[in-house]
């Protein structure tokens, strides 16, 4: 018993360990609020990359952000997205925590829905 305690306060400690240098959490967009957006993203301490593979469909005010357990934070909108298709790349303001999150959004900001969210692993 004392050994499965020990087991999971270690698992637990690790889980509370920021993102380090050179490390990255990878997600995999799902459309939201009727669009359809598709792609992976990576965050790294600095960046979040989307690959060739990223696809959205179009709205007005699309912009990248995050937010944890499905609640967008509109503190942490970055800029408007780059393009609908393909790699980009934005950088991430030191004045983000991403300790604090574990999903990448498209988010609408002029209607105030999320447009595509990746959850991060």
């Amino acid at each position: 018993m004392r050994l499965s305690i020990l087991s999971c306060a270690f698992v637990v400690s690790l889980i509370a360990l920021p993102l380090e240098a050179g490390e990255a959490l990878k997600g995999t967009f799902e459309g939201a609020s009727n669009h359809v957006t598709s792609g992976t993203v990576h965050v790294t301490t600095d960046s979040i990359d989307f690959h060739d593979d990223f696809s959205f469909d179009g709205a007005p005010d699309p912009k990248i952000g995050l937010g944890k357990d499905g609640e967008f934070d509109t503190s942490t909108i970055i800029e408007p997205l780059k393009a609908n298709n393909g790699a980009q790349s934005y950088a991430i303001p030191d004045s983000v925590d991403l300790k604090a999150y574990n999903e990448v959004y498209v988010w609408c900001e002029k209607y105030s829905v999320p447009l595509g969210v990746a959850k991060l692993q």
